[in-house]
């Protein structure tokens, strides 16, 4: 069965239909303002999406207060179903990782009741948010036109709640600020490096479970959610990626969420954030990397994506100047048969140079940011009518890319 839904002036048909899945474990200060978030979506001209376009679910794990009561009372104010699950977790999975797992496969069982599963690839999709964000007003809308662009996942862009950033103090709010700037241009590098037609730029380089969007019949694929006491969210990115699904890193879809330092999972983003804030100039996360060796692992992606399309057994220079041995290069050579993203990860696994990564610290970062827009000067398209450089210009700033081994 396709549905109608209006994103803008455009009438996309959508097959089956949606599920948001939200857990929540002792949110009752917050699972107000998510739901509402949700009961206004409209698309881009400003309607409201139609009465029932998607269903919600609230998955209350071990809650000790009224979350799940709160969100059963706000189901009368929702122009949506809203269903709320309340379970025990056991202790060895009471982590947000295991809930949110919980929530999405519940979500999948629900297309599964409704026959969805019956005949050929599932319809529908599964989109999850967290109790403590609050989704932007097209969020739902912008998740849909992401998936009739071809998407098979869309990871979308998370922002910190304003009030409670600036509340943290000018330091930590001037941190952010730095880091956001750097990974702009680190996402523009990388793709421009290495363009992907089903994740071009403008993207940005985020998976969160406070964002996800997935097909049906990708998750099915997959096995669903990876089991991760943190971090589910990007590995199933990963996964879906390494299976040959499309990944989209859309900026059109948004969300705010919580920087509360009394974060529900042990080691995630609470616990980042809170050492970060007593230690300001503390290593960024790993993907903040130098600007040189970024641009180095992107244009070695890009390579090692063409030499994947040759033939199988045909010889190339790139892996000795990466340092990966006769034998490890006749083993990516040999993994043709599965998806890009499995061959990348062999050549990071045999090259000494890919598997180098230097964590930086904030007070790094404006040197790299010089570093990459200067990158960035060569990499970006002319404007329209410019001149060309002479051919001696151009030999040279050929000599001034990054090497790569």
């Amino acid at each position: 069965m396709l549905e109608d839904i209006f994103i803008g002036r455009d009438l996309i048909r959508v097959p089956g239909s949606s599920v948001i899945a939200i857990p929540a474990h002792d949110e009752a200060n917050h699972i107000e303002r998510c739901l509402a978030a949700l009961a206004v979506q409209r698309d881009g001209t400003g309607a409201p999406v139609a009465q029932g376009a998607f269903e919600i679910l609230v998955y209350a794990n071990n809650c000790t207060d009224e979350t799940a009561a709160i969100a059963r009372a706000f189901a009368a104010k929702v122009p949506h179903p809203l269903r709320v699950v309340e379970e025990q977790l056991p202790p060895f999975r009471q982590n947000a990782g295991w809930a949110r797992k919980r929530a999405m496969d519940l979500a999948a069982a629900r297309f599964i009741g409704n026959g969805a599963f019956g005949h050929g690839q599932p319809k529908g999709f599964i989109l999850t948010t967290d109790a403590d964000s609050t989704v932007a007003p097209t969020w739902f809308a912008a998740n849909i036109r992401e998936f009739a662009q071809g998407a098979d996942c869309v990871a979308g862009y998370v922002d910190a709640n304003p009030l409670e950033l600036v509340s943290l103090g000018r330091a930590f709010l001037a941190r952010g600020r730095i880091e956001d700037a750097y990974l702009r241009l680190l996402a523009e590098i990388d793709a421009r490096c290495d363009p992907r037609p089903h994740d071009p730029w403008p993207n940005h380089r985020v998976a969160s479970g406070a964002s996800l969007a997935v097909t049906v019949a990708a998750y099915a694929a997959v096995g669903g959610l990876p089991p991760r006491p943190v971090g589910e969210d990007l590995a199933l990115t990963r996964v879906l990626t390494r299976a040959g699904f499309r990944v989209r890193h859309s900026m059109e879809v948004c969300v705010s969420t919580s920087c509360r330092f009394d974060g529900r999972a042990r080691g995630g983003a609470a616990d980042t954030m809170r050492h970060r804030h007593a230690v300001p100039d503390a290593p960024c996360d790993e993907d903040i990397e130098p600007a040189l060796e970024a641009t180095r692992r992107a244009v070695c992606r890009r390579m090692l994506r063409r030499i994947s399309e040759a033939p199988a057994g045909a010889p190339d220079a790139l892996f000795p100047r990466l340092g990966i041995s006769p034998a490890g290069a006749a083993l990516i050579q040999n993994s043709s048969a599965g998806s890009f993203e499995q061959i990348w990860e062999i050549a990071c696994e045999h090259s000494p140079v890919l598997a180098q990564r230097k964590r930086l610290r904030p007070s790094e970062l404006p040197r790299q940011i010089a570093m990459a827009e200067m990158i960035l000067r060569q990499l970006r398209p002319a404007p329209s009518g410019a001149k060309t450089a002479p051919a001696g210009k151009r030999r040279r700033e050929r000599a001034s890319e990054p090497a790569i081994g």
